[in-house]
């Protein structure tokens, strides 16, 4: 999960919020027309009761009478045509900020550097595109809304009560001070409860997300007892939080309610009192009435929008913490051109933890256009060595030089444009085959390019055998394809780059016997003239390559050409040895 960051007020947190809505500012002009339209249709009825019953029931106005339903209609026709304009057009800005946010946290994401997601669970980041942005609408336009619309109500019918009758609005005030210290209270333990609500909706994104991902390793080791169990407990949690959020909620709207009833109640009583009764007609006494009424008609809403509000302020936390997060560092100020490959590690360092080194003082020169090879055991740092070379991971000591230049005195997008990348676990979008291989800055490249460069991977035979060809989809992530396959469009993918140097890591590893020889001999094609860098357990892949580095705990142990280590009887030997009694005994 992502670190907790100091408490911010929720009052900043909002502003933070509302400057999403300030580019909306006129159809928000419009929103609060229709709001005052609203509030004036509550005051020309509580107004119009009085005349109503004097007239008619009292006075028998006749010619008032027939009026009486024409006017009705009309004020409720006003108040029809202000809470269309209120709740149409605040939607229209809840949903504007809604969709600006997400466009600016998907946006964030792609800056954000690699370490970042390296300590971070993609359902909780899933969770808070998708549920924590999706918060914000009721805090953005519907808390507004209500604000607003009801605020202003209340606001015109105390007004009116005042002008009235003086003596019975003050009465009725004595309830707001109580009413205040109640919702600064309940405000604090809102918010508290919808952090936890978010953080819980994170667990319960990142638990299926996992299941989901890994429903062959679940099925074949018989995990799902287990998995149901610790998704129970998660859910409980979630379970819990929720039903928290709706006590609160649950007992706040009654006790406000009852707060104002109380008010009323202190009117009522007020009002029948000698000396108080006599001085007032029946229809002005119905008209302050009504007007009460119509308060707290007005005040249950505000009563229940604190939940809403401070469920929206506690997401609007959750995804200001997530923008706030640093981006990838980007301090190069110039561009490369093309080069031509040379690559050198000077006094090298590099730590995932402080004062917890994985390359130690590292130096090496690779020539342009050689192949080296990196190999050692499983954490001796081979793919930390070549991720630092693209710069996923800034260096903390020395540096890395290509043709001369201090990749950190690059812009990331020039240094990246030099090199391409085939991985271990290859990803494939939910997009054609085409448009897998010709991604990215590659997507102007022509359908004889991508043809070319799925031939030379050994590609071509399989694609034209799909249902569309290069226009066949390939399915979350490649789920139509072999291990193979995929690798192959990947390899595509890195030869339509033509890029001067060129990262293996594992290039071979999910390929069978027939295929790694296809993909092999590809391969030497795509290296002539390149840098390649080549991570790889499969020693028997890089029996060919220009130089092979052996890395113990960071550090370079053994260079040279494969017959020239095993001459050595070293460390390369040894794997070399293990692995081929290995191969032997599995045949």
């Amino acid at each position: 999960m992502i670190e907790k960051q100091t408490p911010v007020s929720g009052w900043a947190v909002y502003k933070r919020l509302l400057r999403y809505s300030v580019q909306y500012w006129k159809t928000f002009l419009v929103a609060i027309t229709g709001m005052l339209i609203v509030a004036l249709s509550a005051l020309l009825f509580a107004k119009f009761v009085e005349p109503m019953l004097d007239k008619t029931f009292i006075e028998r106005d006749l010619e008032t009478i027939k009026w009486v339903p024409f006017a009705l209609m009309a004020i409720y026709a006003i108040r029809m045509l202000g809470a269309f304009l209120s709740s149409y057009f605040m939607a229209y800005i809840a949903r504007g900020v809604v969709r600006k946010m997400r466009t600016k946290v998907f946006a964030h994401y792609l800056t954000l550097p690699i370490s970042f997601f390296d300590s971070q669970s993609s359902g909780a980041l899933v969770s808070k595109m998708v549920y924590d942005v999706e918060q914000l609408a009721d805090a953005a336009a519907r808390c507004i809304t209500v604000l607003f619309k009801d605020s202003l109500t209340i606001i015109a019918l105390l007004i009116f009560m005042f002008l009235e009758n003086a003596r019975l609005t003050m009465v009725l005030l004595v309830s707001i001070p109580i009413l205040l210290v109640f919702v600064l209270y309940i405000s604090k333990r809102f918010r508290r409860v919808s952090q936890r609500i978010q953080s819980s909706m994170g667990d319960v994104s990142t638990i299926t997300e996992e299941i989901i991902e890994a429903n062959r390793e679940v099925k074949i080791f018989g995990g799902q007892s287990y998995e149901n169990k610790r998704f129970e407990v998660i859910n409980k949690n979630n379970w819990r939080q929720f039903l928290k959020y709706h006590a609160t909620n649950a007992l706040s709207s009654p006790v406000i309610e009852f707060v104002v009833a109380t008010g009323f109640a202190g009117v009522l009583y007020y009002v029948t009192q000698p000396g108080m009764i006599e001085n007032i007609t029946p229809g002005k006494f119905a008209s302050f009435l009504t007007a009460m009424l119509l308060l707290m008609q007005s005040a249950r809403p505000l009563a229940g929008i604190n939940a809403q509000l401070q469920r929206g302020i506690a997401a609007a936390q959750s995804v200001f913490s997530l923008l706030d997060e640093n981006e990838e560092i980007n301090v190069g100020s110039h561009n490369l051109e093309r080069v031509k490959g040379r690559i050198e590690f000077k006094n090298l360092t590099f730590s995932y933890e402080k004062d917890r080194p994985v390359i130690h003082d590292l130096n090496l020169e690779i020539n342009a256009g050689e192949s080296v090879a990196f190999v050692g055991h499983s954490g001796s740092g081979k793919t930390t060595l070549v991720n630092l070379l693209p710069r996923f991971y800034d260096i903390q000591q020395g540096s890395i030089e290509i043709d001369g230049h201090n990749i950190a005195d690059v812009r990331l997008d020039s240094l990246r444009s030099h090199i391409a990348l085939v991985s271990q676990n290859v990803t494939l979008f939910n997009d054609t085959v085409a448009h897998n291989i010709a991604y990215g800055d590659l997507d102007s490249a022509t359908t004889e390019d991508i043809r070319a460069a799925a031939k030379a991977a050994h590609a071509l035979e399989f694609i034209e055998q799909l249902p569309n060809g290069f226009d066949t989809l390939v399915g979350e992530n490649g789920v139509r394809f072999s291990g193979g396959q995929r690798q192959r469009i990947a390899i595509a993918r890195a030869i339509l780059k033509d890029a001067p140097i060129l990262i293996l890591d594992e290039a071979t590893s999910a390929l069978d016997t027939e295929s790694e020889r296809h993909i092999q001999s590809a391969l030497n094609e795509v290296m002539k003239d390149r840098t390649t860098l080549v991570i790889a357990h499969r020693l028997s892949t890089i029996e060919r390559v220009d130089k092979i580095v052996v890395l113990d705990n960071g550090r370079i142990i053994e260079t040279g050409k494969h017959n020239e280590l095993l001459a050595k009887s070293g460390t390369y030997e040894k794997l070399y040895k293990l692995q081929f009694s290995e191969t032997s005994e599995s045949k």
